[in-house]
């Protein structure tokens, strides 16, 4: 393992001449060593620490490992940074007898592009014992054979290299032989028999010896085979081969039956020990399959598949054996002569689809890596593409080229590239591989709208309900969101007014609406401006000139009952912070003069603070809400309603709404008017108490005769509340609807009556119900409460009432304040007021209220297990966190 960095730290200057040469791809070369047969995860190196990357680079450059065809031995972990085994990697498998044995991979990082080369060598572990191709070996050896007789014996295959191969064969104890052994040009181990005592058949017609090969492994393995020599009788010549090496060459992807040479032995016996039978030997396994010799004529041929790729040289040894079992062994060494038999293969590193149409010529666009397995100039390959096309191939590493774009691109024009690469060879004849590459071109935004025309004009009659006037288009060349056009009104006054309050555009469409009535008299023409601008980022647009010339024209436009516009005041309407969607706020009611058709309204929302969270039904003019009110909500939110007609012209009418999100009325009216309530509070609480409980029985009493005076001055209400201006919200029941005729005014209206705790400074009055009961503010934000005279036992009974409506509406803290305020104020009503028993009846209110605050009801399977969560208590009885801990809740 020998990273980059370390290099350069020993020399700068070669540090130096590998950055230019790699710089535009290479930003690093490591090499690891490992043992073979390591096993799934185990670590090969850190792989982030050896090239200097930190973790995040690798993860925003989405590296990964390109291995091309073959099988990918390694991962990647890219947030640890290190690199793993993924596939068992057996060494003999992967190189066979090629020492040493690595493979290499490529990583790939993108924004910026680099490659990063790795390569990993596998040391040999020793995993392989010895092993003889025959479990026995036989041999016929003549008693005759001279003292010093050679007899060649079967090789043992280690695929174990270095000190794991075989070393060394071991002969068992005899008195006959001798063990002799040989090394191979290519470093392989063959041993020889030799006779070292005459041999005698009378006596020992047969012998049996055991070879044993080892290896110098750790620990040590080995393998045997039999040896079983049958003792012949006499024949004193050996066969002879004319030569002790031949050479020859075959051609790669040679039929089959092809000759290759012919061998040639003597014998100076005669019959049949002079009969010469000729043979492999000591051949691998890989190249058993691939030559064969004819065992009389002595004639080597192919007899399978010949691929220069695999195997560029064969050597091998053929024996001459007489019918004495006298032999010779000549060596025969084959060159194999390559063919261009095999194309280019084109491997894609990396490409980028699509590309921004503004992209600067020279950006990357791709890597690709191509290979030739061929060797000499049937493996030199050159990479070429269309000319015609706006991008070049370039070679910045032997057999990996880049990809880059070579002009300026234009969406507009072409929208989309087939490049098609091809890879050729020098080889003859020359062979090619063609990959297309189907690149889009993603659109910028660098056209702006155009309108077909420099001006536009229209006609609309005065009086005029909000319908379109025209259309008007534009033109985006651009693609998408790019050309995506969106219309607007440019700010401009007109008589006064602001030109959006006059006339307004579709964005989507370009559709310009009429938004109010035109006056004839008022207003003749009206020159106002359209920009177009299309959705691109930045946005580029485009502005015209719009006349639209008024027609004289009569009217009549509807008239809205309610909400009521009063002069100095402002409508309000309260929804609650926890309002769901489609909650109903209030609802607007209109009638027009007209009758029929001229008289049907439909409702327009016009204007809001937060167009996204109120809709007005076009037919019944309900204003709901049409999503979650949230906590991020303004308290105060204005709407503006427009009620049109549906007469020829269309007539119309706007009101506005004032909404106030919250929930409870003293938060209303702090955001509404500025008020203070002095907070006082009495230790003699208990005091208080039981003096109210000494008074309940004369107030059964004081009840009946409250109801009795009510039926009598019942006629009084009416104009008691019209005189006030005390605060009242309208409340609709959720499921309201208007059942009782088909009018455009409802039927039944239900009101609900809260008051502040400085409301005892005036009575509480009651009528029928009234459209025209709103929360009244003045303009100035401050409520107005007239004050009125006590009157008599109606009064007080009135003002008992709205105490205890007050009461229910308020939360535990306000109670507790409200309670202190309440010993106070009935000594001071026992002498302004309707007497000591109204505070003391409010007080025994507070304190039957405030024995129970709350209720809850959960629900829980059986044999839950300690601890589980049954409920949030706090969140469903409506209290927060600190208040359970200052109650000492239990």
């Amino acid at each position: 393992m020998f990273p980059l960095w370390r290099l350069c730290r020993a020399s700068a200057r070669i540090c130096l001449l590998l950055l230019l040469y790699f710089f535009n791809v290479i930003a690093g070369q490591i090499r690891y060593s490992i043992p073979e047969e390591m096993k799934k995860d185990s670590v090969i190196g850190n792989l982030a620490q050896d090239l200097g990357l930190d973790l995040k680079r690798l993860r925003s450059g989405r590296a990964r490992i390109v291995t091309g065809e073959n099988m990918q031995y390694a991962g990647l972990k890219t947030d640890k940074g290190i690199l793993v085994v993924k596939e068992r990697i057996d060494r003999e498998q992967l190189c066979g007898d090629v020492t040493p044995c690595s493979f290499s991979f490529e990583i790939i990082l993108e924004n910026p592009m680099e490659l990063h080369h790795i390569t990993i060598e596998v040391l040999d572990v020793n995993d392989h014992s010895p092993v003889f191709k025959k479990t026995d070996i036989q041999l016929e050896i003549s008693e005759s054979a001279n003292i010093g007789a050679k007899f060649m014996l079967d090789n043992a295959e280690d695929p174990d290299v270095g000190v794991n191969g075989l070393q060394n064969y071991v002969l068992t104890s005899n008195n006959n032989f001798a063990l002799k052994q040989h090394l191979n040009p290519d470093g392989s181990k063959y041993a020889e028999l030799v006779l070292q005592k005459p041999l005698d058949r009378e006596e020992f017609p047969r012998l049996s010896l055991k070879l044993i090969a080892v290896d110098g492994g750790t620990p040590q393995r080995s393998g045997t085979v039999n040896i079983d020599i049958t003792v012949l009788d006499a024949n004193d010549n050996a066969p002879v081969f004319n030569q002790s090496v031949y050479r020859a060459t075959v051609m790669e992807n040679a039929p089959k039956g092809t000759n290759i040479i012919t061998v040639n032995a003597t014998d100076a016996d005669s019959e049949l020990y002079g009969h010469i039978i000729y043979s492999l030997s000591n051949i691998k396994s890989n190249v058993a399959d691939l030559l064969s010799i004819d065992e009389n004529s002595g004639i080597l041929s192919v007899s399978g598949p010949i691929d220069f790729e695999k195997d560029k040289k064969y050597e091998l040894r053929i024996d001459a054996k007489d019918r004495g079992g006298l032999t010779d062994s000549s060596k025969v060494i084959i060159d194999v002569i390559d063919v261009n038999d095999n194309a280019p293969t084109i491997n894609v590193m990396s490409f980028t689809s699509p590309v921004s149409e503004d992209s600067p010529p020279g950006t990357t666009i791709g890597i690709i890596n191509v290979k030739d397995l061929d060797s000499g100039d049937n493996g030199q390959v050159t990479c070429t593409i269309d000319k015609h096309a706006p991008f070049k191939i370039k070679s910045n590493l032997r057999n990996y080229y880049t990809l880059v774009t070579d002009a300026v691109l234009d969406r507009e024009i072409v929208s989309d590239y087939n490049i098609s690469v091809v890879a050729t060879d020098a080889g003859s004849p020359h062979l090619s591989s063609k990959r297309t590459f189907h690149l889009k071109v993603s659109d910028v935004n660098d056209n702006a709208p155009v309108f077909p025309l420099a001006a536009y004009s229209a006609f609309i009659s005065e009086n005029n309900s909000p319908v379109s006037i025209f259309t008007i288009s534009a033109q985006d060349s651009d693609w998408n969101q790019n050309a995506k056009i969106s219309y607007f009104l440019e700010d401009t006054q007109i008589s006064g007014n602001q030109i959006n309050a006059l006339v307004s555009i579709n964005s989507e469409t370009g559709v310009l609406h009429a938004v109010r009535s035109f006056d004839y008299e008022q207003i003749k023409l009206l020159e106002l401006v359209v920009k177009a601008q299309d959705g691109g980022s930045p946005p580029l647009s485009s502005n015209v000139s719009v006349k639209i010339l008024i027609q004289d024209q009569n009217d009549n436009a509807p008239q809205v009952l309610y909400p009521v516009q009063t002069g100095g005041s402002l409508v309000a309407e309260m929804v609650p912070r926890s309002a769901e969607v489609g909650y109903l706020v209030t609802k607007v009611v209109a009638v027009d003069v007209d009758s029929g058709q001229n008289a049907w309204l439909s409702y327009k929302l016009q204007k809001a603070t937060d167009r996204a969270l109120f809709e007005v039904g076009l037919q019944n003019g309900e204003i709901r809400t049409i999503r979650q009110v949230t906590d991020k909500d303004a308290v105060k939110q204005r709407l503006t309603v427009v009620v049109e007609d549906n007469g020829q012209p269309s007539r119309s009418a706007t009101v506005n709404v004032n909404v106030a999100v919250a929930d409870s009325f003293p938060e209303v009216l702090s955001e509404f008017t500025d008020f203070t309530q002095d907070k006082e509070y009495n230790d003699n609480l208990t005091f208080y108490l039981v003096l109210a409980l000494a008074v309940v029985s004369f107030l059964f009493i004081t009840c009946l005769v409250v109801i009795i005076s009510v039926k009598i001055h019942r006629w009084r209400q009416s104009r008691i509340l019209y005189q006030s201006n005390l605060p009242v919200i309208p409340y609709y029941p959720p499921r309201y609807s208007d059942t009782l005729g088909t009018g455009t005014l409802p039927h039944v209206y239900n009101y609900e009556v809260c008051r502040t705790t400085d409301s005892r400074k005036s009575d509480c009055k009651y009528m029928q119900p009234m459209s025209q009961s709103l929360l009244s503010v003045d303009g100035a934000g401050a409520d107005t409460l007239q004050k009125e005279k006590p009157s008599g036992v109606v009064s007080g009974m009135s003002t008992l009432v709205s105490d205890v409506l007050l009461i229910l509406s308020l939360s535990a803290p306000e109670r507790d304040n409200f309670r202190i305020f309440g010993f106070i104020m009935m000594g001071f009503m026992w002498t302004t007021g309707p007497g000591p028993w109204h505070g003391l009846f409010v007080i025994l209110c507070l304190t039957i209220l405030d024995s129970v605050t709350g209720q809850a009801r959960y629900s829980i399977p059986e044999e839950q297990a300690e601890g589980s969560f049954v409920g949030n208590i706090a969140t469903d009885l409506g209290l927060d966190v600190a208040r359970l801990i200052s109650g000492k809740a239990r």
